[in-house]
């Protein structure tokens, strides 16, 4: 028996969430190696679409450049998806206004690579790529679900606020998490639970959150001065306790509170994962940023994100006796199915 259409547009989806996670972690890498100027011109690398054995900072510009082939790869995936969407349009369980906003994000997402590096890693605008790259991530996981036709239960349901509150205070964790790098504060605190031995060292918040600095400013190493690298990494330890509690928290309480074994599931992975993240950021510190070490951290918090879209999916199913295609007219040839 042939695959539905939708199912093979799921699969093309769970395709593009695979190399969507491997995008952001290339892209960590790019940063944690220091490359993200590895080519100073865009699309290209020197002019050329592979970087020549003789060009400045070759390692680097390599890395840069694998980074990019892997993102236009993506794009051509999401791109596909678009289309697929569009001729489809007409069948019952077939999404289009999700990929076409994964469409915009990614186009967004091209936009702000190039300002990356036109922009000489300008914190905010290296930061957004993040944040944009992991929303197309979440985009491809929940295009790549399918939607459940069940009723939740009086327990489930409650589960619902409680996991909202969970996906934005990792948003705001991994915007934490972002600010950090851009601004080179990762090793501003070398100690735990302390910070320069002390629990509350000389910090400077007022201008370790300037969002926007101006044009010409060359940011490659960082520009603040120690005191504000020190707020901003004192900040993400904080976010970390204040998100990894509530994270903790609601896969617990989905792992006790849930009917359906895949949801208690779910509840076990995040808890899971949260505890891996933790000890993936206490290594980090104690290790002096080692490069592999660092990257697993962003791998981790890109799992995270797959964990709680795949549980907003799963207390989001669709009502048994409701069919969003019910009022929708059959288009010609389809009566006869």
């Amino acid at each position: 028996m042939r695959a539905p259409r939708i199912l093979w547009f799921r699969r093309l989806a769970l395709a593009g969430t695979g190399l969507a996670f491997c995008v952001v972690v290339l892209g960590a890498w790019v940063r944690l190696t220091d490359a993200g100027l590895g080519c100073p011109d865009w699309p290209g690398c020197y002019g050329h679409v592979f970087p020549a054995g003789n060009t400045h900072r070759f390692a680097q510009a390599v890395h840069e450049m694998v980074h990019r082939y892997f993102a236009s790869g993506l794009g051509l995936i999401i791109a596909g998806l678009l289309t697929w969407a569009l001729v489809n349009r007409r069948d019952r369980d077939q999404p289009v206004g999700a990929p076409a906003v994964l469409f915009g994000v990614v186009c967004l997402q091209g936009l702000l690579g190039m300002k990356t590096v036109t922009l000489k890693l300008e914190p905010l605008i290296v930061t957004a790529h993040l944040l944009g790259g992991l929303t197309t991530l979440a985009l491809l996981r929940w295009l790549s679900l399918a939607q459940e036709r069940l009723t939740l239960t009086a327990g489930e349901l409650k589960l619902r606020p409680f996991a909202l509150l969970g996906i934005a205070v990792l948003a705001l964790q991994i915007f934490l998490g972002g600010w950090t790098s851009t601004n080179y504060a990762a090793v501003a605190c070398p100690d735990l639970p302390t910070c320069q031995r002390s629990l509350w060292p000389r910090m400077d918040f007022k201008d370790a959150f300037v969002l926007w600095r101006g044009l010409g400013i060359d940011y490659e190493g960082g520009v603040l001065a120690h005191p504000a690298r020190v707020a901003i990494q004192v900040t993400h330890r904080i976010g970390a306790l204040v998100a990894g509690l509530t994270l903790l928290g609601l896969g617990a309480t989905t792992a006790m509170r849930a009917r359906r074994h895949r949801l208690k599931f779910i509840g076990v992975v995040l808890i899971m994962a949260v505890s891996a993240q933790i000890a993936l950021g206490v290594s980090t510190v104690h290790w002096g940023v080692p490069l592999s070490i660092a990257t697993m951290h962003n791998a981790g918090a890109a799992f995270l994100v797959l964990v709680m879209v795949t549980l907003l999916r799963a207390l989001w199913p669709l009502d048994p006796g409701h069919d969003p295609a019910a009022s929708r007219p059959e288009p010609h040839g389809n009566l006869a199915r």
